[in-house]
């Protein structure tokens, strides 16, 4: 074992010694030459390129998404027409002779009470079951090839239901 550790060692080391060291470095230039070359003060290079702002767009903000929704920045309706999905909470779902009726709380600690086929802001609800709720909500992005995806509001979360 020791051998065959010693031969690697060995075959390793013969072509790395065999290397010829490296060449010194060319000469230097004569200092004649370093001081023919001039170099060009500040107060030139600033008056060399200015960039003119007024009637462009800033590069570097991006042009796909501008990261805010347009619906969530615009003046919204009053009540459950001018809230999104995302921040309506189920409370309750409850059962009528025409089928469930569900119970969502919006932001403003305020219950609502909705049917199937009611409009939200960015969408509308699509089914109510006897546990969960299913929102039809629209997709704001170009370049989806869907225009609408379900969104389920379950009644219990997940893990409750396990027990």
């Amino acid at each position: 074992m020791k051998h065959i550790i010693l031969a690697i060692i060995g075959l390793t080391a013969t072509p790395l010694a065999a290397q010829a060291p490296a060449a010194p470095p060319a000469t230097q230039k004569p200092a004649s030459a370093a001081a023919a070359v001039e170099k060009p003060d500040a107060s030139a290079l600033a008056s060399a390129f200015t960039y003119k702002v007024e009637g462009r767009r800033d590069p570097f903000v991006s042009l796909v998404g501008r990261g805010s929704d347009p619906r969530s920045s615009a003046a919204r309706v009053a009540g459950l027409p001018g809230m999104l999905i995302n921040e309506v909470s189920l409370k309750g779902i409850m059962k009528e002779r025409a089928g469930f009726v569900a119970m969502l709380q919006g932001p403003d600690k305020k219950t609502y009470v909705v049917r199937a086929g009611q409009r939200l802001l960015d969408g509308s609800v699509k089914s109510i079951t006897a546990d969960a709720v299913v929102f039809a909500q629209d997709v704001n992005d170009p370049l989806s090839l869907v225009k609408q995806r379900e969104v389920r509001k379950a009644l219990r979360s997940g893990e409750e239901n396990r027990g």
